[in-house]
């Protein structure tokens, strides 16, 4: 596993895993945006986006989840050098009131309509400093209802002992990290 500076700044990286061609940032926001893909995705997922959203037209999901996606998108490729991206990451669990060793944390999209259910995942390394690992379209209470978001649970846990084999622990020591590289 590799990591792309997306700030080009230090502030925001995503995580590239082994034999992908792109980062999981520019992987999630290509999956988000493929028509063919969603539907399919939608159709498969249509029961938790009724109940849970009380959406059932599945164009109106690709629509929402595509203008959804443009929005996210420019949020984070559009970070200022001013910018404070603990406003956009929030930890993972909503009862989590401390800061924690390599926290878990997301990132969701602003729908007007219904809440968001996109969410990127990350890793967060110090204040303002953050590794995504992923992302997901959550359409459930909970990330372990679904394969889909269990997986990104497990990909963030994968990047968190990855960090943690090679001694980093924060910013400084990702720092070191890719020093050594």
């Amino acid at each position: 596993m590799t990591f792309d500076d997306i700030t080009q700044d230090g502030r925001l990286w995503a995580v590239k895993y082994d034999n992908d061609e792109d980062n999981i940032l520019d992987k999630v926001f290509e999956q988000w945006s493929d028509i063919v893909w969603l539907r399919a995705f939608f159709i498969e997922n249509k029961d938790d986006l009724a109940s849970y959203f009380k959406v059932t037209d599945v164009n109106q999901a690709i629509y929402d989840t595509i203008e959804d996606a443009d929005k996210l998108q420019c949020l984070i490729l559009d970070i200022s050098p001013n910018a404070n991206l603990d406003q956009i990451f929030r930890h993972l669990e909503p009862s989590r009131t401390s800061e924690t060793v390599l926290g878990k944390e997301k990132a969701k999209g602003a729908n007007a309509r219904h809440a968001s259910w996109l969410r990127l995942y990350a890793i967060k390394l110090s204040a303002g400093v953050y590794i995504i690992t992923g992302g997901a379209i959550k359409l459930t209470a909970t990330m372990q209802e679904r394969a889909h978001t269990l997986a990104e649970l497990l990909k963030m846990e994968q990047v968190r002992n990855f960090l943690i084999s090679k001694d980093v622990i924060d910013d400084d020591g990702f720092k070191d990290y890719l020093r050594e590289l």
